[in-house]
C-alpha cells in the first residue's frame, strides 16, 4: 500500500544541480530505508544512495561528495540533492522502499 513518486528531473548542464523528491502516499516513519536508484542505458539499475529512519546515509563511491540525501518525515518526502552533475550521472532515477516498493522513475539527463 506503499506508493512513491518521484519528481524533479529534467535536463541540466554539466556542473548543474537538481533535486529530486520521493513523495510516499503515507507516512515514511514506518520506512527503515529508504533508497534512490538509477538506471543508465545500457546498464543494471544501482543503488545510489539510501537513508534509514534513524538517518543514516550510505551513497556509491561515484556520488560521494556530491549528492546528498535526505528525509522530511513530516512531508513524508525524501530528497535526493545533486550537485555538480556530469554526464555520467545521466539516468532514470527511482526510489525505493522497504518492501521492495518502487517508484516510476524520473529522468536525468547532464548534457551540454
Amino acid at each position: 500500500q506503499v506508493h512513491l513518486v518521484e519528481s524533479g528531473g529534467g535536463l541540466v548542464q554539466p556542473g548543474g544541480s537538481l533535486r529530486l523528491s520521493c513523495a510516499a502516499s503515507g507516512s515514511i516513519f514506518s520506512l527503515y530505508v529508504i533508497g534512490w536508484y538509477r538506471q543508465a542505458l545500457g546498464k543494471q539499475r544501482e543503488l545510489v544512495a539510501h537513508i534509514t529512519r534513524g538517518g543514516s546515509t550510505n551513497y556509491t563511491d561515484s556520488v560521494k561528495g556530491r549528492f546528498t540525501i535526505s528525509r522530511d518525515d513530516a512531508k513524508n518526502t525524501v530528497y535526493l540533492k545533486m550537485n555538480n552533475l556530469k554526464p555520467g550521472d545521466t539516468a532514470v532515477y527511482y526510489c525505493k522502499a522497504d518492501g521492495g516498493y518502487w517508484g516510476q522513475g524520473t529522468q536525468v539527463t547532464v548534457s551540454s
